[in-house]
C-alpha cells in the first residue's frame, strides 16, 4: 500500500478543506471578541436612536445639501469656499451668502465633506448619511463637540478667557442634563463662576494670601511692625473702594482679581455659550433660561458614559500610556472599547496619540497592532497622513491599507478587496500571533476559516512565502491546537520547512 503525503492526503479529502472565507474583518475580531457586556440604558424619556438621528438630519440638512454639491461638483477652489465658489452654490442652492459660509463650515466639522489636496471629497458620513443613523448621531455629535467654532467668540475677550468659559461649560452641561428642565441663566451664571475659579485655583493662578488675627487681608510682602502707620493705613485704603465698585460676575472680593479677575465678561461669554449651543441644536432658549434638546441631553449622556466607562476600567485606561490603553482595552467588546479609545484621545493632543498608537503598532505585539489601528479608527482625518507614510512599513501596510479603504467609505467588509493575495496572507499570519499570544486555541483553530486561500496546502504554501516573522510560532501553535491528526502533521512539516529554510 502506497502512502501519500500529509499534504497531499488534505488535498483529496474534502472534510479538510477550508470553509467559504469569511471578510478579513474576521480575523481582526477574532481576539477582541469578548463576552458582550450589557449597553447602558439612556435617560428615561431620551427618544430612540431614529427620532434623534431625524432630529439630527434637520439640524443639518443645509450642510447636508453643500456637502452634495461640492461632491458632485469637484470645485478644486471649494475646499476653501472662495467668492466664485460661493456665488455659484448660493445659485445652485437657493442659500444666502451668509448661509452657504455656515453650511460649508457645519458640513466640514461633521465630516460631511473631506479636503484632500484642496480637492473636496464626500466624507463616509456623507455617503451613509439616508441609511445609517448611527452615522448621521456620530455627525451631529462631531459638530455638537465644536459647537465653540460654529458661533465665533466676541472679538473683544482675551482667547485664554474664551478657552476657560469652553473647558467650563461641560460642567454647565451637566447641570442642565440633570435638571431635566429649564434652568434660569443666573443658576448657569453662578456655576460658570465657580467652575472658571476652580480652573483658575487648579493652574495655582491663585496666590495664597494669609489673613491676620483681625481678619484684614495681609499683603505679600512681610507684615509691618506694631508701630508702622502709613503703611497699613495706605493698605486697608482700599477695602471701602471695593465695596463701592459696580459688581460684575466672576469677581471676587479679593482686592487684586487673583481669584477671577473682575474684568473678564462671563455673562456676555455665557449667553454666546448658550447661543453657540442652540446653533447646532443641543438647547433651546427662553426668556432667561435654557433647556437641552432630546438630542442635546442624548449627547451629554453619552459623554458622561463614556467618562464613567473609561474611570471604571481597571487599568485606569484614560491616563496610561498608549500600549497600557490598548491591554486594558483588549477584552472590550467594539462599542465599549471604542468608548475607551475616545475617552483617551481626548484627555492628549491628537498628534501625540497618533505617533503614540502607530509606535505601538510598530512593536512586536500583533495584537496591539491591530488594537492600535482601532483607534486610529476613532481618531478619523487628522490620522490620515501617518496612515498613509505607514504604508510603506512591510508590518504595518495591510492595516494601512484596510484603514485607508474605510475612510475612503469602504463598507468594512469589503475593505479586504484592497489586499493582494501576499497582503491578505501577511494579515492572516499577524492576527494568528495574536490568537496565539493572547487568545484561546480554539479560537486559533476557527482562525482558518478567515484564510482567503481555499484549502490548507494552498494557504501553507502560501504562508511560508510571505516571509513572517512570525511564521513558525504560528505554525506550530496551529498544529498543537488543531484535532485533526492529518491537518496537525502537515501544518507541523510546514513549520519544519521554514523554520530549516526548507521548500
Amino acid at each position: 500500500m502506497t502512502s501519500r503525503k500529509p499534504d497531499e492526503q488534505l488535498a483529496r479529502n474534502s472534510r479538510l478543506r477550508l470553509v467559504t472565507p469569511r471578510p478579513l474583518t474576521t480575523a481582526r475580531r477574532a481576539v477582541t471578541d469578548g463576552r458582550s457586556r450589557p449597553a447602558p440604558r439612556p435617560p428615561e424619556g431620551t427618544p430612540p436612536p431614529a427620532e434623534l438621528a431625524r432630529q439630527a438630519r434637520a439640524v443639518l440638512a443645509d450642510a447636508v445639501r453643500i456637502a452634495r454639491w461640492a461632491a458632485a461638483d469637484r470645485d478644486p477652489g471649494a475646499g476653501h469656499l472662495a467668492a466664485h465658489t460661493q456665488e455659484r452654490a448660493s445659485a445652485a442652492l437657493d442659500l444666502t451668502a451668509e448661509q452657504v459660509r455656515a453650511s460649508w463650515d457645519r458640513a466640514r466639522l461633521a465630516g460631511l465633506v473631506e479636503l484632500h489636496g484642496g480637492t473636496v471629497r464626500p466624507g463616509w458620513r456623507l455617503q451613509a448619511w439616508d441609511r445609517d443613523d448611527s452615522a448621521v448621531l456620530r455627525g451631529w455629535v462631531a459638530l455638537f463637540d465644536a459647537w465653540s467654532l460654529v458661533h465665533p467668540a466676541p472679538e473683544d475677550v482675551a482667547p485664554a478667557t474664551v478657552a476657560e468659559v469652553v473647558e467650563a461649560v461641560p460642567q454647565v452641561l451637566s447641570l442642565l442634563q440633570l435638571s431635566a428642565g429649564p434652568v434660569t441663566a443666573p443658576a448657569l451664571l453662578d456655576l460658570l463662576q465657580q467652575r472658571v475659579a476652580e480652573l483658575h485655583e487648579e493652574r495655582c493662578e491663585v496666590p495664597e494670601v494669609p489673613y491676620g488675627p483681625d481678619g484684614a487681608e495681609a499683603s505679600g510682602a512681610p507684615a509691618p511692625a506694631d508701630d508702622a502707620t502709613e503703611p497699613a493705613d495706605d493698605a486697608t485704603e482700599p477695602a471701602p473702594d471695593a465695596t463701592d465698585a459696580p459688581e460684575v460676575s466672576g469677581a471676587t472680593d479679593a482686592p487684586d482679581g487673583s481669584d477671577v479677575p473682575a474684568e473678564v465678561p462671563l455673562p456676555p461669554l455665557l449667553d454666546w455659550a448658550l447661543e453657540g449651543l442652540a446653533a447646532v441644536g443641543a438647547l433651546t432658549l427662553g426668556k432667561g433660561q435654557a433647556t437641552l434638546t432630546p438630542l442635546g441631553n442624548w449627547a451629554v449622556w453619552v459623554k458622561l458614559e463614556q467618562i464613567c466607562v473609561a474611570a471604571q476600567s481597571p487599568a485606569g485606561n484614560i491616563e496610561q500610556h498608549a500600549q497600557d490603553m490598548l491591554r486594558g482595552c483588549a477584552r472590550l467588546t467594539p462599542g465599549p472599547a471604542r468608548a475607551e479609545y475616545r475617552a483617551w484621545l481626548a484627555a492628549r493632543t491628537v498628534g501625540s496619540a497618533i505617533i503614540e498608537l502607530l509606535a505601538v503598532a510598530r512593536g512586536e505585539d500583533a495584537l496591539l497592532r491591530g488594537l492600535a489601528f482601532e483607534a486610529l479608527r476613532v481618531v478619523g482625518a487628522p490620522a490620515e497622513p501617518s496612515v498613509r507614510a505607514a504604508v510603506n512599513d512591510t508590518s504595518l501596510r495591510p492595516y494601512a491599507l484596510l484603514w485607508l479603504a474605510e475612510y475612503e467609505g469602504a463598507d468594512p467588509d469589503d475593505a479586504a478587496d484592497v489586499l493582494t493575495r501576499e497582503e491578505a496572507t501577511w494579515l492572516w499570519v499577524d492576527t494568528a500571533a495574536a490568537v496565539a499570544d493572547h487568545g484561546e486555541t480554539d479560537l486559533l483553530v476557527r482562525h482558518l476559516e478567515s484564510a482567503v486561500q481555499g484549502t490548507v496546502p494552498a494557504l501553507l504554501r502560501e504562508v511560508r512565502a510571505i516571509g513572517h516573522p512570525r511564521t513558525v510560532q504560528v505554525l506550530v501553535a496551529l498544529a498543537a491546537a488543531h484535532p485533526d491528526p492529518a491537518l496537525a502533521k502537515a501544518v507541523r512539516r510546514a513549520a519544519f520547512q521554514v523554520h530549516t529554510g526548507g521548500a
